[in-house]
């Protein structure tokens, strides 16, 4: 399960189907260095995005 804690660097490594999910939420820097250390959480804020609707899509 992803969770708000998840970094992106972990779902990339443990769930790299889920890159799409990322990425039709416009979260194009999926393969930035800086993004991997990057919560959920903390990535949907910087891209002003619904925590709840991105968790939703990506544990579907």
């Amino acid at each position: 399960m992803i969770t708000k804690d998840t970094t992106i660097g972990e779902v990339v490594r443990t769930n790299p189907d889920k890159i799409d999910v990322l990425m039709d939420f416009g979260m194009g820097c999926v393969g930035c260095p800086a993004s991997q250390a990057e919560t959920i959480e903390q990535a949907a804020m910087v891209h002003g995005l619904d925590l709840d609707d991105l968790l939703e899509a990506l544990n579907k």
